[in-house]
């Protein structure tokens, strides 16, 4: 072997160090004519010094409490019925609402309740969504809802203060307050989800997430972590497990989110291309941490049971650098291109194989799958 291959072999072994382990996704289960949006504010108000007071006062009442029933399957194989919760903001006053995917999934009804003293219940529909990225969209009928500011999650800094709220371990007495720092800006972790149908043997993969020491536990899924502006810059997602580690909380950015808001709102449930990967970017420094023969396109940190891409015997450790005829260099172009097909259509992807070997395959796309009410 010589000093490349060994170099590549050791990437290979590597991708797994990227990858971190013994997290805990945030929700809790107990067994038993669309508008854009375009909130508008009034400065902070004055909250006697306390910043973090200020950005509750302004973000609480856009969020709320995300209850399902659920049916999950018993050790003997019997339907269970069961209560989930997590958290949710309202991003257009006619009941546009952004969660996490796995907060509703397996539903067979969501219930929307609002943070107010006399808190308003709604049922809610999946109108779109994400959930190789753990996004979904809900819709509730109502009108003059509070509404939340999207934040540019490409601004944030390390050490920028920030706030979490939510529903955290679904206790009495409503919403809970956290507030810390951005820890990290890129991070790529595992976690634990046995009733994902998006992901590979159970394990759900996020990547390019953002750290952040504000405490985020069982409950607090789908909610929103915003900066001292009250713009919502993350989507809080997971939490580590207090036997690996402490006060250390993951979050989608927002921006990656925007997109499917956008589309869920001008199109509610239109399908969407699937090619069935969980990708990170490819860096000059990436590349040189896995052995990587290649600066730039999407990494694959796996492939969805079932999906397109494993179909097409695309791998863990392959790196996408063309579909359908146009180059990829970032995993924001890889999902660029997909929102330019459609389901059913054939495409050509180009890879790099982790020995550094080209190659060219075929996969024929699916359909985006939408969060709704199943068995596992």
């Amino acid at each position: 072997m010589d000093g490349s291959e060994r170099g590549r072999a050791a990437g290979r072994g590597a991708l797994g160090v990227l990858v971190a382990a013994g997290l805990v996704l945030a929700a809790c289960s107990r067994p038993s004519g669309a508008a854009s949006p375009t909130p508008s504010f009034e400065p902070l108000p004055s909250a006697g010094g306390e910043p973090v007071v200020a950005v509750v006062r302004r973000v609480l009442p856009a969020v709320v409490n995300v209850t399902t029933d659920v049916l999950r399957l018993d050790e003997f194989g019997n339907p269970v019925a069961g209560r989930g919760i997590g958290t949710g903001f309202i991003v257009t006053s006619d009941g546009v609402i952004v969660t996490n995917c796995h907060v509703i999934e397996g539903a067979s009804r969501i219930t929307v309740s609002t943070s107010d003293a006399e808190p308003r219940r709604f049922d809610a529909r999946v109108i779109g969504g994400d959930c190789e990225n753990d996004l979904a969209v809900l819709d509730v009928e109502a009108q003059g809802l509070p509404t939340v500011e999207l934040g540019d999650s490409s601004s944030l800094q390390l050490g920028q203060r920030v706030v979490a709220i939510g529903y955290a371990l679904g206790l009495e007495g409503g919403p809970s307050v956290t507030a810390g720092i951005v820890s990290s800006l890129d991070r790529t972790i595992r976690a634990q989800d046995p009733n994902c149908s998006v992901c590979a043997n159970g394990v759900r993969v996020y990547a390019g997430v953002i750290q952040t020491d504000a405490a985020i536990s069982g409950g607090n899924s789908g909610g929103p972590l915003v900066d001292m502006q009250g713009r919502v810059v993350a989507i809080n997602s997971a939490g580590s497990d207090p036997g690996q580690a402490e006060n250390i909380g993951f979050s989608i950015p927002i921006d990656r989110a925007k997109e499917a808001i956008r589309r869920a709102i001008e199109d509610p449930l239109a399908p969407a291309a699937y090619l069935g990967v969980t990708t990170d970017t490819v860096t000059p420094d990436v590349a040189f941490q896995l052995g990587l023969s290649v600066e730039r396109g999407a990494l694959v940190l796996a492939t969805i049971d079932g999906g397109p891409a494993e179909a097409a015997g695309i791998e863990r450790g392959d790196v996408i650098i063309e579909l359908d005829g146009r180059p990829i260099a970032t995993r924001d172009d890889l999902g660029a291109v997909l929102e330019d097909l459609a389901p059913g259509d054939r495409v050509s992807v180009g890879l790099v194989g982790a020995d550094g070997a080209q190659r060219r395959v075929e996969v024929t796309l699916g359909t985006r799958p939408l969060p709704v009410g199943r068995l596992p």
